[in-house]
């Protein structure tokens, strides 16, 4: 039995973040309901190439183990359809313009009024603040989250990453924090409104760059695939091919020292410890 069998969940989202989040859902066990575009379906279905068996790659890589239903939300019967689903729903998720499912009567106050546990979750650009009503796009978010400040090499310009990370990482939290209200419901038996917004997220995920820069004041920009804090952590240019050296601590020094025939390297003041790796 897998851990969320028996757990209902209603997808009002399109494209990645919030498809993302339902998918990990529905690996857990959760039967999830997609509600898509009754004509053309998800967006994501028709970009490509490359195809199989008429839906794209994109779409495959973050829809399985759901269901799909079509359904006009501009017509009155659609709009009951979905309100039937909600109350009978765990879950919904949505990453729609802020206040637009709201003025369809679909937004958490309407559809708690029939079903008081509703966990809610909305997918936003930018949370409560002065760019709220802003929307957001991945390749956005990247830059101005400060991702693509911190990826690239030096000398060169901000590179986004290579998949759409500000949309993943944002399905993730919004599944973590899907997961955490849920288990409050468990302990209160109440339900929940959360809100993931996309910049947020992603720029939680600055991690150790982030602090850095609040500890310094310094902004060590386009550093490559080198590490700012720890040494050798890179890639290297061998005869054939680059290679890619990672070593996290001084134990791992010395053997690298071993394995290179520099065994006096390791006790060499200038790299015995690692902050004289950086530093030299």
């Amino acid at each position: 039995m897998l851990p969320l069998e028996g757990l209902r969940v209603l997808d009002l989202s399109r494209v990645l973040a919030g498809p993302y989040a339902t998918m990990a859902l529905a690996d857990l066990g959760a039967d999830v309901i997609k509600v898509e575009h009754p004509e053309r379906g998800d967006d994501t279905r028709h970009w490509g190439p490359p195809f199989a068996g008429g839906e794209s790659a994109y779409f495959l890589a973050v829809n399985r183990n759901k269901r799909s239903i079509g359904v006009d939300l501009k017509s009155d019967e659609g709009l009951e359809r979905v309100k039937r689903l909600a109350a009978d729903a765990d879950v919904v998720i949505e990453n729609w313009k802020r206040g637009a499912l709201e003025g369809m009567d679909l937004g958490y106050e309407a559809l708690k009024e029939h079903n008081q546990d509703l966990v809610y979750c909305s997918i936003t650009g930018f949370g409560p603040g002065p760019d709220e009503d802003r929307p957001g796009y991945d390749f956005l978010v990247q830059a101005r989250a400060g991702i693509m400040g911190i990826t690239g090499q030096p000398g060169g310009e901000p590179t986004k990453v290579g998949v759409a990370a500000a949309d993943i990482f944002c399905g993730m939290m919004a599944a973590n924090a899907i997961l955490a209200a849920l288990h409050r419901r468990s302990v209160t038996g109440e339900g929940a409104r959360v809100e993931v917004p996309l910049f947020e997220s992603t720029l939680s995920w600055l991690a150790n760059r982030g602090q850095e820069y609040l500890i310094s004041g310094e902004d060590t920009g386009l550093i490559g695939n080198a590490h700012p804090s720890i040494v050798p952590y890179q890639t290297f240019d061998a005869a054939d091919k680059p290679i890619v050296v990672a070593v996290g601590n001084n134990a791992q020094f010395g053997r690298l020292c071993e394995a290179m025939g520099l065994p006096d390297l390791a006790d060499d003041d200038r790299y015995a410890t690692n902050p004289d790796r950086v530093a030299n």
